[in-house]
């Protein structure tokens, strides 16, 4: 975690998320971007010129609101010797993250979440929850601020040992940077019910496959996946919650859905993303 986004709107959470940044830069020796995005209201008039005057007055405005709050920030919680690079920026949200993260070859982003639920939550999504969906790099989600340190990762896992290889070396990744405890976890619901038997062979199975190191092997009951990793967490203490998604679009995530968002969106606690690329798929 060399180069690590924090998405800064100046909420209560993206506080949290830039305290939490701080710790793992201090930890990787590795440089914090800030980044706030304004996204503009369209404006129209007959008349060109008044338009453009006024357009050019308020981003001056909005642009100086964020530097004096950029500074009010970093006194407030000193980065202590860690590089941080902070930037304003005009443009859609997610667009304007996608484009950052390229062009500065980002590879962690930290970003705060309200969490979204009903109809909000199905029809329109947290900005969060977007990322999670579209972003390349790995995404951590946070509610609360957690100073840490992190020494349990739940690791929920549908044992697709062709589809997840790119994820599990984050995971491991992951694993030995926070030098922590992996609890890898298969959730059994009535709709995806294994024997103990046949589920305990195949994680197994799958640690060894991926040299897992410094873990242990669960099998949790639940209704429904996402309240089972959810509660799963809880029962084991755990500080992070690490999961990878497809990354579904258009009427493919509105049919299907996404584990992943949905625990981001209703876990209290500290969630690691990784959307799963097709071209990281490899076959063994």
């Amino acid at each position: 975690m060399k180069k690590i986004l924090v998405p800064y709107d100046f909420s209560k959470t993206a506080v949290n998320a830039y305290r939490f940044a701080l710790d793992v830069a201090a930890q990787s020796g590795g440089t914090l971007y800030l980044l706030n995005v304004i996204e503009l209201p369209i404006l129209h008039d007959s008349v060109l010129m008044p338009v453009l005057n006024f357009e050019e007055q308020l981003l001056k405005e909005l642009k100086e609101k964020a530097e004096r709050n950029f500074t009010a920030l970093l006194a407030k919680y000193k980065p202590d010797g860690i590089k941080i690079v902070r930037s304003v920026q005009f443009g859609p949200v997610l667009g304007t993250l996608q484009d950052f993260i390229r062009e500065e070859s980002i590879d962690t982003v930290v970003m705060g979440s309200h969490g979204a639920s009903g109809l909000r939550e199905f029809f329109i999504g947290s900005n969060a929850e977007k990322m999670v969906r579209f972003s390349r790099v790995p995404v951590i989600i946070i509610k609360e601020y957690y100073k840490g340190p992190v020494r349990n990762i739940v690791f929920p896992n549908n044992l697709d040992t062709e589809e997840q290889e790119d994820l599990v070396m984050k995971v491991k990744a992951l694993q030995h940077f926070f030098k922590a405890h992996l609890h890898m976890v298969w959730i059994n619901t009535p709709l995806n019910f294994s024997p103990d038997t046949e589920t305990l062979s195949r994680l197994h199975a799958f640690a060894r496959r991926f040299a897992l190191r410094d873990f242990t092997i669960h099998i949790f009951n639940d209704w429904d996946e996402e309240s089972g990793v959810i509660e799963f967490a809880k029962v084991v203490k755990g500080d992070l919650i690490a999961m990878g998604t497809r990354g579904r679009k258009g009427i493919a995530h509105l049919v299907n859905g996404s584990l992943a968002e949905d625990v981001v969106n209703h876990n209290p606690g500290l969630v690691w993303t990784y959307a799963i690329q097709p071209d990281a798929v490899k076959v063994s």
